[in-house]
């Protein structure tokens, strides 16, 4: 049977006291909205997700716009019932109908799977939970045999209603058709004046339609975010849980609670990371690597056993394998390392390319080039890549050796084997296996005194 989803992401928000729409705040660097939509996609769905859109519209439909769905607006918020029928003019009857929310992210797809299941058996399905404490939510109404009957909110219910602690989650999922029609008969007689999704439950009994449900594998797959507060414990449970994927996949964690992975990590047996590691986009690393405390990689490929010290930063680059970088080294976009190169602290590399075996270990600025393989580039050297309006090329051949303190002038070729003195500003072609230098003489001045502030 044929799957179509739903997921709802009109509501306002008021709670998270934010112009920002309430499904495009970020829980592990992605707005809760997508991570509903990826676990949904991972559900093959036979069409287009449709995702019902409402406060912030614009907003939400351009932060998201490279995300295949079909977006349906709910011009006016009257409930959950109302923002599903929106959507129910794209869904056909013959398929089975799953309802999702954009504010509760952590739902996993297997979870969801089981209630679709049951409701392709005809059933209409709801996604339960039993919690210590459940106000807030509506509470499973069900009779002397155990079947469900119905749902009622935390507004609507009476004093032993509220003890029941058997939750509704809000997930549901159902054959479309039959959904269509209690849709159309909902009403919005009750405390919030809204047309409520879960009277269909109360419909689906009376009518003799089998009415079933499953559990979720974990309390917080259910768990919503209404404010900042609710919003930052989900986030500690999202970082939990890559911590533990990773360390399944082999890698060591100094400390699991002081990792954030925005994005997506692949790694090779036997990494080790240390404390306060942030990964953003998608980062893979190889085998052996070592990462240092207090490091930020983004988009970037680390080969095997590559060494990482503290305080680096890593973005949109490539790192060939045994290499060794910083500590307080920045390795910025386009940048491609070849294997056992050496990036030393305090040193910038952007847009280059470095081939194998070479070094830049201190103070130094190389941007715009390419390097061949075993240089040695001296402490404080920079490349003087900009001329305030473009951005020129230095070439450095082979084996070259570069004294500290140069200034490479581009565009500017360096040829191999080369030596360039330290303290040189070269303007010009170095030629390949010669000295090259660049000096203004050095003079004493007998009999100069440095001149003494005068006192009162």
């Amino acid at each position: 049977m044929s799957l179509s989803v739903i997921i709802l992401a009109a509501g306002q928000g008021t709670r998270m006291r934010s112009g920002l729409p309430k499904v495009l705040h970020p829980l592990g660097g992605s707005p809760l909205l997508q991570h509903v939509i990826r676990t949904a996609k991972q559900l093959d769905p036979s069409s287009t997700i449709h995702v019902v859109y409402g406060h912030g519209g614009e907003q939400v439909r351009e932060a998201l716009e490279q995300e295949e769905v079909n977006w349906v607006l709910q011009a006016q918020q009257l409930g959950t019932g109302h923002a599903v029928d929106q959507a129910m003019p794209s869904v056909p009857d013959d398929d089975v109908l799953l309802v999702l929310y954009g504010d509760v992210p952590l739902v996993r797809a297997g979870t969801l799977a089981r209630l679709v299941a049951r409701a392709e058996q005809g059933s209409l399905a709801v996604l339960t939970a039993t919690l210590d404490n459940p106000f807030g939510y509506g509470r499973m109404l069900r009779n002397v045999d155990g079947r469900l009957t119905g749902i009622v909110e935390q507004k609507d219910a009476g004093e032993d209603q509220l003890a029941i602690r058997e939750i509704n989650t809000g997930f549901l999922a159902a054959p479309a058709g039959r959904l269509r029609a209690w849709l159309k008969q909902l009403d919005k007689n009750n405390a919030q004046g809204e047309y409520y999704l879960t009277d269909v439950i109360a419909m689906a009994a009376a009518d003799g339609a089998p009415v079933d449900s499953a559990s979720a594998d974990d309390e917080y797959e259910i768990l919503g975010v209404n404010d900042r507060v609710q919003l930052a414990a989900l986030e500690r449970i999202y970082q939990r849980c890559q911590a533990e994927q990773l360390m399944r996949n082999g890698a060591t964690l100094a400390d699991p609670a002081r990792l954030d992975v925005r994005g997506e990590v692949v790694t090779g047996n036997d990494c080790y990371l240390d404390i306060n590691t942030v990964f953003e986009g998608r980062v893979t690393l190889g085998a052996g690597v070592q990462i240092g405390p207090n490091c930020c990689i983004k988009n970037a490929t680390i080969g095997d056993d590559v060494v990482i010290l503290a305080n680096c930063v890593i973005e949109d680059s490539t790192i060939g394998k045994q290499s060794r970088i910083g500590p307080f080294a920045r390795i910025r976009p386009q940048t491609e390392l070849a294997a056992q190169v050496h990036v030393g602290n305090f040193v910038e590399i952007k847009k280059t390319r470095i081939a194998t075996g070479s070094k830049v270990n201190h103070l130094s600025y190389i941007g715009d080039t390419h390097m061949g393989s075993g240089v040695n580039v001296g402490a404080g050297t920079i490349t003087c890549n900009y001329d305030g309006a473009y951005k020129h090329l230095t070439e450095i051949g082979d084996n070259v050796f570069i004294g500290s303190d140069t200034q490479l002038v581009a565009p500017v070729r360096v040829g191999d084997g080369a030596t360039i003195g330290a303290g040189s500003t070269i303007t010009h072609d170095v030629p390949s296996d010669e000295l090259t230098l660049s000096r203004s003489k050095q003079e004493t001045r007998s009999g100069w005194k440095r001149p003494v502030k005068k006192t009162d």
